[in-house]
């Protein structure tokens, strides 16, 4: 029997799993680090914080597994977060500065500059994707003006996963969905980097990975002096994997088109797959990382869904002992609507469909009467009002979406949060049992990128469909909903004044 090992590189902590050739969980491992915020509006990791945590998962967990196991392991995919710029490496690929990370609202400058000198058209029609500071070529340009003296040192900008990679097998790669992912520089029609795009962006495609290659593609294997640093057994196969959030996306067992979605941990996904044929300027989209030649996966979501609901616990609530059990207990005994209160989940700028780096958190119709569970429960609704809002954009894209949703992370434990969700888009939702994420996603990249899995159904063998949750309430958030939107409308141009 084959083990296969799948790793994700998150945004706040590295999380690996291994499982045999059923998907049956055998071992688990993680460790967290810090987003580091050196202004409003700044979000970086240095990329040797990546890679030591990366080591540390990897030694913990075959410092700690059966040695018939660990023995007969057979391959390894990693996933990371969206990595943005990626990280600045010189020619020995030592970093040479931070990697400004997806969440990193900085260049403001650099996203008008696009709009102003590159048609709209011309963007979506090669890239798919149009241009926010969210997306990695932003990045590059505000790096190239702003700091010329990394820019000119840079050999290459890679991801946090694959600069991983590069030291576990000694290969430069890129995956399709991190390259697509990156923006403005690759072409999703013809699946590589784009010549046009560079010359109008003025961005060397010297200093991006040259092979391209598929999320289940072999890099290579484990050098020998890593296999016996980190315990693991010589000849480990290394797969490409891809961005965590389409792999969470596969750990669901969604591999056709017109499957859905939503990953809620720090950030939103919501994603669904489709053939390419549709896309639109406010969601994202890119390869997915299964049968990634002819299947795209485009999402919407928010930057700080899940990272809000820590905030309040973290700033407005006392104790930590069975708080969130508390806190759901209260938030049940409060009316659909918070009793008149919406929050808009803008705590760090906001990503599709806005597309807003100014947007700001907005908590809207308090009254004395309103108690921390309102709040909570109000906290709750806005994320699921930012799903409907993303939502909404691929009908307006003609876009056809199944009626029920699949949902991961660690949002999915509340009962409460997933009714609420359901409620508020009107879709039936289902939990995957065992709350699976990216790991496993990466672990069955592993076994299908060795053909240890034959068929790319498999995964729907490795996955089991938990708890259902209908819509009862959509007549009541239907008119909440279009206050929220209003909301947003009416007060933009205000948050840009704001003083940070």
């Amino acid at each position: 029997m084959g083990y296969f090992i799948g790793m994700d590189i998150g945004t706040q902590s590295t999380k690996a799993v291994v499982v045999d050739e059923k998907g049956k969980l055998i071992a688990q491992s993680s460790k967290s680090y810090s987003v580091n915020t050196p202004r409003p509006g700044w979000a970086q990791i240095d990329g040797e914080a990546f890679l030591k945590a990366s080591f540390e998962v990897l030694k913990n967990l075959m410092d700690n597994l059966d040695n018939n196991v660990r023995k007969n392991i057979v391959a390894i995919a990693i996933s990371g977060l969206y990595g943005g710029s990626g990280i600045p490496v010189d020619k020995d690929i030592n970093p040479i500065y931070p990697c400004l990370i997806w969440m990193d609202r900085r260049a403001i400058e650099e996203t008008e500059w696009v709009k102003n000198n590159i048609p709209e058209e011309k963007l979506l029609s090669i890239t798919g994707n149009y241009v926010d500071s969210y997306f990695g070529f932003t990045k590059l340009l505000w790096i190239k003006n702003k700091e010329p003296e990394v820019w000119k040192k840079a050999y290459l900008f890679i991801t946090p996963k694959d600069y991983v990679i590069y030291h576990l097998t000694g290969k430069i790669v890129i995956d399709h969905s991190s390259a697509g992912n990156l923006g403005g520089l690759y072409d999703l029609k013809n699946r590589r980097w784009s010549d046009e795009m560079s010359k109008l962006l003025d961005i060397s495609l010297e200093k991006l990975p040259k092979d391209i290659v598929y999320s289940t593609e072999v890099v290579g294997t484990i050098k020998d002096d890593v296999a016996e640093e980190l315990n693991l057994p010589k000849g480990i196969k290394v797969i490409a994997g891809g961005i965590d959030a389409p792999v969470a996306q596969l750990s669901a067992g969604s591999v056709d088109h017109g499957d859905q979605v939503v990953m809620l941990g720090t950030s939103m996904c919501w994603g669904f797959l489709h053939d390419g044929a549709k896309v639109t300027k406010s969601l994202v989209s890119f390869p997915y990382v299964i049968n990634g030649e002819n299947t795209v996966y485009t999402f919407g979501g928010g930057a700080t869904s899940g990272a809000v609901i820590s905030w309040f616990i973290s700033n407005l609530m006392e104790g930590k002992e069975n708080i969130y059990e508390k806190l759901e207990k209260g938030a049940k005994n409060v009316p659909e609507g918070s009793e008149g209160l919406i929050l808009l989940p803008y705590f760090m700028g906001e990503r599709s469909p806005i597309w807003d780096p100014f947007a700001k958190g907005v908590l809207f119709g308090l009254n004395l009467k309103h108690s921390r569970y309102h709040i909570y429960r109000a906290f709750m609704e806005g994320v699921a009002y930012s799903l409907r809002h993303n939502m909404g954009e691929a009908e307006k894209a003609k876009i056809s979406l199944p009626e029920t949703i699949a949902i991961v992370g660690g949002g999915a434990n509340s009962d409460l949060w997933v009714q609420i969700m359901a409620d508020v888009t009107g879709h039936k939702f289902v939990r995957i049992k065992g709350n699976v994420e990216a790991p496993l996603g990466d672990a069955f990249l592993a076994c299908y990128g060795t053909k240890e899995c034959e068929d790319a159904k498999d995964i729907k063998k490795w996955t089991t469909l938990g708890k259902e949750f209908i819509p009862r309430k959509f007549v009541v958030y239907e008119k909440l909903y279009s206050i929220y939107k209003k909301i947003y409308e009416r007060t933009k141009d205000l948050m840009k004044g704001l003083i940070e």
